[in-house]
């Protein structure tokens, strides 16, 4: 299958966005683009009352960032634009003014940590571990940092960023805050994920609004701090370290 990004339009003005990737749901810039764009349009449409930000498949929520695009930028200007494409996701989700539910059903590792933490509201199941991979290749979680930090607290953030080969699991990342539920399995993620669409869609669209607003005050700076974040990215990844580190990705 290739890459894709959908939007299912359900009853009661619940809007499902759905994105995958046949390598792990990683993301490339072409499916970040598309995705910033379908979550921007989705909260500007009138008819929409609540969005459900999920990936395709059964397995991997998010692996991250596309290795073979990393692998690829030889240049400060591309790989800046690359992890903008990050900071233009989670613009995106904050800029929303509908409520954002994430479906999260397997492990989410780098930029995948930074959708979840970009959600308003994320459920998952217990197979969703957490992982910030990115010293592993020489970077660091600079772009969804502020995102995770703000979702997780600085403590755990910087916990897992240091620890960046450990996976942390999905009962961790709920005592953290990242996750309100974690669920048994697919189907009771989704049937959790449901009920709550549901109630939110038939509340006060204006309360609904003026609590998504509340909840992002004080990142109103986010557009700079996020472009310098990826400046710093997009530095780090012409580094010898992160060169030599990539190459043992590539095919």
């Amino acid at each position: 299958m290739e890459a894709y990004v959908n939007v299912n339009h359900l009853d009661n003005g619940i809007k499902e966005i759905e994105f995958f990737h046949p390598s792990h749901n990683s993301l490339p810039s072409n499916v970040l683009s598309k995705l910033s764009q379908t979550i921007a349009h989705c909260g500007q449409d009138s008819e929409t009352n609540v969005i459900i930000l999920k990936s395709g498949g059964d397995r991997t929520f998010c692996a991250g960032a596309s290795f073979d695009e990393l692998i690829s930028i030889n240049d400060f200007e591309t790989g800046k634009q690359f992890f903008m494409g990050f900071a233009n996701v989670i613009n995106a989700c904050r800029k929303c003014p509908k409520l954002i539910i994430g479906r999260v059903q397997g492990k989410a590792v780098g930029g995948g940590v930074g959708l979840a933490s970009a959600v308003d509201y994320c459920l998952a199941t217990k197979f969703a571990a957490v992982k910030l991979s990115e010293l592993n290749v020489g970077i660091g979680p600079f772009v969804v940092g502020p995102a995770v930090s703000r979702k997780l607290g600085l403590s755990a953030m910087s916990q897992m960023a240091i620890n960046a080969q450990e996976f942390y699991s999905a009962q961790w990342a709920q005592q953290q805050g990242l996750y309100a539920d974690v669920l048994e399995d697919t189907q009771a993620l989704d049937i959790a994920v449901m009920k709550l669409a549901k109630f939110l869609a038939a509340t006060n669209p204006e309360a609904r609004a003026a609590l998504k607003a509340i909840f992002w005050e004080g990142c109103e700076d986010w557009d700079v701090l996020l472009s310098k974040r990826a400046a710093v990215s997009g530095n780090l990844v012409l580094s010898t370290f992160t060169k030599n580190a990539l190459s043992k990705y590539s095919k």
